[in-house]
């Protein structure tokens, strides 16, 4: 594994992001194993929230399906490092600011995020929404 990698699989230990997706997956009922890049993938995640169909904490990516494509977990891997960057359990109220922000600008709530333009909308399966004074006016 890269250094990089380990960097960040070590930093989301120590800042308690893993040991906290750790204990989702656990209570989620979740299957682990071990991903690419010192990722943790947990499919199966049973709870409707979040509505994503996979989140990462730490170095940990829930799922509720049983298998990732390779953009996706790319996607995911990107998160994990932002959860190193954040320095752990900050990165949670930082994400649902930007998630309000983008919600606010466009009416998704990821088009405009800036953790996942970071992470790769595209790579995500976002839709990339147009903001919300340069949409069509209806009715005039």
């Amino acid at each position: 594994m890269d250094r990089r990698f380990r960097f960040r699989r070590a930093a989301n230990y120590f800042n308690l992001a893993t040991p906290l997706g750790l204990l989702l997956s656990i209570i989620g009922g979740t299957t682990r194993r071990s991903g690419p890049n010192g990722l943790i993938l947990a499919f199966g995640y049973r709870y409707r929230f979040p509505v994503a169909g996979a989140f990462t904490v730490g170095n940990v990516v829930l799922t509720k399906w049983h298998s990732l494509d390779d953009r996706l977990i790319l996607h995911e891997g990107r998160h994990a490092t932002q959860w190193a960057w954040c320095v752990g359990l900050p990165m949670l109220p930082l994400y649902l600011l930007a998630m309000l922000v983008s919600v606010v600008v466009c009416g998704h709530q990821a088009s405009y995020n800036v953790f996942e333009r970071l992470a790769g909308l595209d790579d995500g399966g976002y839709r990339r929404a147009p903001l919300w004074w340069r949409r069509p006016r209806s009715g005039t």
